[in-house]
């Protein structure tokens, strides 16, 4: 026997096979043997989302400069092309994320994350370098397109964690997406514009001098090329033993590859299987409207991150808080500490308590009030403004990443391995473009409630408010059957008490095997 058929020689343990070549194959055995949380490799993949944050967050504080020290257009139209810049990254996701995702089920996980933090070492510090628009959009562009490492990196979050500890890995994302959307305002303000800030450390004559915009992408390429490296030792989860299995079909014709009838039925009845996966993911309807859900999410989350921030600053006589932008850094920071606790020690046993679904029902019906409280927080002042904000702020937030979550642990369960890469770009797709009209929608929505301060019905930020909790029922509606299948809310007690062979099945998957 060669060495390559000793390498594809199956490791029997538990009644189970397990590939020597394999690498997904060897993450299963070890989550077969060691009942742990992989720690390390969820750090990994929580740093590979903060690479991914940090560009997107940093550039909302100095990108209304950044376009008038480009001198195109007038005072007026800055933020019309600011608006530009800013939706070239999300539409720029938009065109290839189902691409990367099929990408990642051919090749795996870890090279299309490599290439997606490669693109942000390259196309980031490209950005910080615009002379000129077009620059500037283009490198934005390039940097979305490219990019296509957050589908795959949820993927793998489920791939790399034992069924009691997925909660807990897409929680880390999430949380790691906080944490970037605090780091990279500060970064991005902090950093932009050295020369006029610290003229005693930068010069006007410096390559920060003559580049105000690049120090802050320089930081984030900084930590981009740690995670680069680091990434270099994270395990692939996708399985490939079935191609070597093609390639060693010159055995025995009755005995099979391997010489046991029974592993070339099984292989038979696997292969088929895949074959029904890759034909049916639109024919997938748990898996659809899992994404659908999440699209519509998407839209009121972005949605209401526009209009936060200009309701916060806006003056008290149009309804708003008067707040700077310091003031708004400040509770965003404190939010954000208290989601990491949330994300860390309450949201994984919550869900593994209540199933996905029922939790994504519960933080929808609370969002709502919570919500409708913020005009009436406007009337307060002092201490008890900032009190009652931040609590109101933080409780939005914990709902907002619980329902984010829920649907992902939703639509991982809806679909098999071979089909999680695909399933996540397809959704990151759909998010991309619903998040590239949140904006525009939310600033326009706003811009409207400014007329409307006198009005006999939802005056002034009342109207926001209204529209954005109109999203969020839409939401909780659709979790509901038959919209959105009782099959995709798996606990991970009902998967371990699954026969032997379709722990990782679907309803449609059972029938098809039986």
């Amino acid at each position: 026997m060669d060495n390559r058929t000793e390498q594809c020689e199956p490791l029997l343990g538990a009644g189970v096979k397990y590939y020597a070549n394999c690498c997904g194959c060897k993450v299963d055995q070890r989550k077969a043997t060691q009942k742990r949380c992989p720690v390390k490799e969820l750090i990994l993949i929580g740093l590979i989302v903060l690479c991914n944050a940090l560009p997107i967050a940093s550039l909302f504080p100095y990108l209304y400069f950044m376009v008038r020290d480009l001198h195109i257009g007038t005072t007026e139209d800055i933020g019309y092309y600011a608006g530009f810049i800013g939706s070239s990254f999300m539409f720029g996701r938009f065109l290839t994320s189902a691409l990367w995702g099929m990408a990642a089920d051919k090749y795996g996980r870890k090279p299309v994350m490599l290439i997606g933090i490669a693109t942000v070492i390259i196309f980031n510090t490209l950005f910080g370098m615009s002379v000129n628009f077009w620059m500037a959009i283009s490198t934005r562009f390039l940097l979305g397109s490219l990019n296509g490492l957050l589908g795959p990196v949820k993927a793998y979050a489920t791939e790399v964690c034992r069924e009691e500890h997925q909660a807990l890995g897409l929680s880390m994302l999430g949380t790691m997406w906080g944490v970037g959307l605090i780091i990279g305002p500060a970064i991005g303000g902090f950093f932009a514009q050295p020369a006029e800030k610290y003229p005693s450390i930068f010069s006007k004559t410096s390559l920060f001098g003559r580049f105000p915009y690049l120090l802050p992408n320089i930081c984030i390429t900084a930590i981009a090329v740690i995670i680069f490296v680091s990434t270099l030792w994270l395990p692939e989860t996708l399985h490939k033993h079935h191609l070597e299995s093609e390639d060693e079909g010159n055995g025995d014709p009755e005995l099979g590859s391997r010489g046991n009838p029974a592993e070339e039925n099984n292989e038979e009845q696997i292969d088929k299987r895949q074959q029904v996966h890759k034909k049916s993911l639109f024919r997938n309807w748990p898996a659809m409207a899992s994404i659908i859900i999440y699209c519509v999410f998407s839209l009121h989350d972005m949605a209401y991150s526009e209009i936060f921030s200009l309701w916060a600053v806006s003056p008290k006589t149009y309804g708003g808080l008067g707040f700077t932008t310091s003031d708004v850094g400040e509770i965003l920071a404190i939010t954000g500490f208290g989601l990491l606790i949330f994300q860390l020690f309450i949201f994984s046993p919550l869900a593994n308590l209540l199933g996905a679904i029922l939790v994504i029902r519960i933080a929808a019906v609370w969002t709502i009030p919570v919500l409708t409280s913020y005009p009436f927080i406007a009337m307060l002042s002092g201490i008890w403004l900032w009190l009652v904000i931040i609590s109101a702020s933080l409780l939005r937030n914990i709902l907002s990443v619980t329902m984010n979550t829920g649907m992902f642990l939703l639509l991982n369960n809806s679909v098999s391995q071979d089909q999680r890469g695909a399933a996540n770009g397809l959704a990151m797709t759909g998010m991309s473009l619903f998040k590239t009209f949140g904006p525009a929608g939310g600033g326009s929505l706003f811009a409207l409630s400014q007329k409307r301060q006198h009005s006999s019905f939802l005056p002034g930020d009342h109207m926001v408010f209204f529209v954005i909790n109109v999203t969020v029922l839409v939401v909780f509606l659709m979790t509901f059957e038959p919209f959105l299948p009782q099959s995709t809310n798996r606990h991970p007690s009902e998967v371990h008490n699954k026969p032997e062979g379709q722990e990782g099945m679907t309803e449609q998957e059972q029938q098809f095997t039986s």
